[in-house]
């Protein structure tokens, strides 16, 4: 595919180290001549200095024969703009833009971004998206990582088996025999820095980190399976007051009135803001650095500090000092991914990363076939789909034990009408099931086959 982004920031160069890496004819437009040299250097990406909305630059990057534009600049105007020129002079057939402020998202104004009005095909709001993670995480705090699909039923768990992890050299086969009734699936392990599709016969190591499917309503009881027993945080301090933290603290009071919630923001004005919306959250002006505000924030006595603030060393030092002070557990907000492998040794229980969320929902609309839903995972290593499957898909009809699915491919689930499925051998995938699978990344083409239209389709 020929795909336009504009933005060379962290959000852009993300989305472009992804696409070139699956060999896309990718184009980058920024304001920022030293941001189009690093991205152009680092990547196989053209690069283009000038305004991303403004028409010769989106011809001089080949809009005219783009399949996608792709419009991430931190302004909402120049990402709507930019899209707009390119459906009204070059007819790009797919608009996606990442828009930030909630006042263009409401409801209210749910005609705004249609083919009549604002022609964008599909809408990013990060913050909301990161902050979706970040209550996921909280509510289920055994998990490294959680993800729904199918309309909520079916979720993702990245789960660590540590040393006392009870189905520890276990093969697969026997979990769904031990617990029958049990919905989860494991469909990917991720052990000694490498992405492994098991088979039934495969065991669960100490040190992997296991990636189970599983219907939502058993997500507790899977964790229980693999040693992760957690209790929900009733004390929790938000370090940071902007979108994400703001946004986290009121889902918090709507959804967890008994959660108790103190927050840190260093920047007296939005603090007052914070407080103002808040109804019973505490919020503290002041560094989250500062060792008298943490104690002031009862930090010491917290279930959770989680870090939000738009500075990555922040997030680390405040996630530590908490941990020091006596606060259980931590949850940091890391952009840069040089900070993900070292976070264990720091002492940060978890992190969450934003960069992840945003490219996964590009992908979603790169992939071809009738995909639906897509979550890369360890640095796009692999990838969680959701997808439709046709009549004359070659999933439809076969038993499960006769499927000759491609190398690095794993089901974990069905979603049919209201119910969840497990696997098993009797098993056959109908029409218009959405079947939930964990891919390794060299797998993504077939996967994509596999949930085309056939040409025996029309």
């Amino acid at each position: 595919m020929k795909i336009i982004i504009c933005g060379a920031g962290q959000v852009g160069f993300g989305i472009a180290e992804r696409l070139s890496q699956e060999y896309n004819d990718v184009s980058v437009i920024d304001t920022s001549a030293s941001l189009i040299t690093a991205i152009t250097e680092l990547l196989d990406v053209r690069g283009y200095v000038g305004h991303g909305a403004h028409p010769d630059m989106l011809a001089k990057a080949g809009a005219d024969q783009a399949d996608m534009i792709i419009a991430v600049t931190l302004h909402d105007e120049i990402n709507m703009v930019a899209c707009q020129v390119a459906h009204s002079l070059f007819n790009v057939p797919t608009k996606i833009a990442r828009i930030r402020s909630q006042s263009y998202l409401h409801s209210h104004y749910s005609d705004l971004f249609s083919r009549d009005h604002m022609p964008i095909d599909v809408t990013i709001s990060p913050e909301v998206e990161v902050g979706k993670m970040v209550l996921r995480r909280i509510s289920f705090p055994g998990a490294t990582d959680i993800v729904r699909f199918a309309d909520e039923k079916i979720a993702m768990l990245a789960v660590e088996c540590n040393d006392d992890c009870p189905v520890l050299n276990t093969p697969l086969v026997q979990l769904s025999q031990l617990f029958p009734d049990l919905n989860a699936t494991v469909t990917g392990i991720y052990r000694h820095e490498e992405v492994i599709i098991p088979h039934s016969t495969d065991q669960i190591l100490a040190g992997d980190l296991v990636y189970v499917v599983c219907e939502h309503e058993h997500i507790r009881r899977t964790l229980a399976l693999f040693g992760h027993e957690e209790q929900e945080a009733r004390r929790i301090v938000i370090a940071g007051g902007g979108n994400i933290g703001f946004f986290v603290a009121k889902s918090i009071e709507d959804l967890q009135p008994k959660t108790r919630i103190k927050m840190i923001e260093q920047d007296r004005d939005k603090a007052v803001a914070v407080s103002d919306a808040l109804h019973h959250g505490i919020v503290i002006h002041g560094s989250a650095l500062d060792q008298n505000i943490m104690v002031q924030a009862d930090v010491p006595d917290a279930h959770l500090m989680v870090a939000l603030t738009n500075n990555d060393q922040t997030n680390i030092l405040a996630s530590v000092i908490a941990k020091q002070l006596g606060c259980k557990s931590n949850l940091a907000l890391l952009n840069n991914p040089s900070f993900h492998d070292v976070t264990k040794s720091l002492g940060i229980d978890a992190y969450i990363n934003p960069r992840a969320v945003t490219i996964s929902r590009v992908l979603q609309h790169v992939r071809k076939g009738r995909i639906r839903s897509v979550y890369a995972v360890q640095k796009g290593a692999a990838e969680v789909i959701e997808a439709e499957a046709l009549a004359t898909s070659p999933l439809v009809g076969t038993p499960f034990r006769d499927l000759d699915l491609p190398d690095g491919i794993r089901i974990g689930a069905i979603y049919r009408g209201e119910e969840v499925i497990r696997p098993h051998g009797d098993l056959k995938i109908k029409a218009h099931d959405r079947v939930i699978l964990f891919a390794a990344a060299s797998a993504v083409r077939h996967v994509e086959q596999l949930f085309r239209v056939s040409i025996q389709y029309f």
